[in-house]
């Protein structure tokens, strides 16, 4: 695979419409909000979904989520275990051969902390960053009360416990921006290539491909654009704070609550010797 000798940053736009973006846990799952009014989704949640693709793309991963495990691990000490790296012993040699086998460690990085193992811990940074998303701007979180048809339990009685009730959580309207960066330095490390980038471009194109569920239907959650510039050197012609800058998203004047992403002026700043890739979501 041909080395990653050029630094990329990227932008993508991502729409929500009556759906759950990104729950809250700890806030009986409402979709996550600032205290400003600005919707957000976690960087953990978008490396999920990138992860996701990945696999369907047919690479392997070693972060899988316990429906999509696809080699009988329910671990990730089984997973590392299924892999050999128990015979491992040297910390380098591991570092390098996770590397070799998963995508998402050669991207993402990953902490292996297994005492089990005959290195006990290996840290590997990787090249691809990724911000939290935010929303363009504040968003409205509607709510339904919604009845089970079924009961987990029933009273002693034989009526229906309380368990029947629940409450569903959704952004009425959202357009986020999710900004990242992919460091050449750190892709020599892990061995990340071009290739490999070429694979996060399809991830963040595709992004909801395959991750419908009763809080974001299909349909519901949406790449609107994907911005990708790759700079003509290692260390960048800009900085990707600049570069991630000159993305623009303004509300159109006539719009006083914004229902579409057609409800907003897209604009990108000419960067000298940089020019962007555009692309549409699916």
């Amino acid at each position: 695979m041909a080395t990653l000798n050029n630094k990329i940053d990227f932008v993508v736009l991502i729409s929500a419409t009556k759906a759950n973006s990104n729950g809250d846990p700890l806030n009986g799952n409402r979709p996550r909000q600032d205290y400003n009014g600005m919707g957000e989704i976690s960087d953990v949640c978008i490396k999920r979904k990138i992860r996701n693709r990945m696999q369907d793309l047919g690479n392997a991963i070693f972060v899988q989520s316990d429906d999509r495990a696809d080699d009988g691990a329910e671990s990730l000490l089984k997973r590392a275990e299924l892999a050999g790296f128990k015979a491992v012993k040297s910390e380098s040699e591991f570092q390098t051969l996770a590397c070799e086998k998963w995508l998402d460690v050669r991207s993402f990085g990953q902490v292996f902390a297994f005492n089990s193992m005959n290195v006990k811990s290996v840290g590997v940074r990787g090249p691809v960053s990724i911000h939290q998303a935010v929303s363009v701007s504040p968003i409205e979180i509607e709510e339904m009360q919604i009845t089970k048809s079924v009961s987990s339990e029933r009273k002693s009685n034989g009526n229906r416990g309380t368990d029947t009730m629940g409450m569903k959580h959704f952004v009425r309207f959202g357009l986020y921006v999710v900004k990242g960066s992919i460091n050449v330095q750190l892709a020599e490390k892990t061995g990340f290539s071009q290739e490999d980038a070429e694979t996060i471009k399809e991830c963040l194109r595709t992004l909801f491909v395959n991750d419908a569920s009763a809080a974001r239907p299909d349909g519901s959650m949406e790449v609107v654009k994907l911005f990708w510039w790759q700079h003509n050197c290692k260390d960048g012609q800009y900085s990707s704070a600049k570069v991630h800058r000159s993305v623009h998203i303004t509300l159109k004047e006539s719009v006083e609550l914004p229902s579409s992403a057609d409800d907003y002026v897209i604009t990108v700043d000419k960067l000298p010797g940089l020019e962007p890739e555009v692309i549409d979501g699916l």
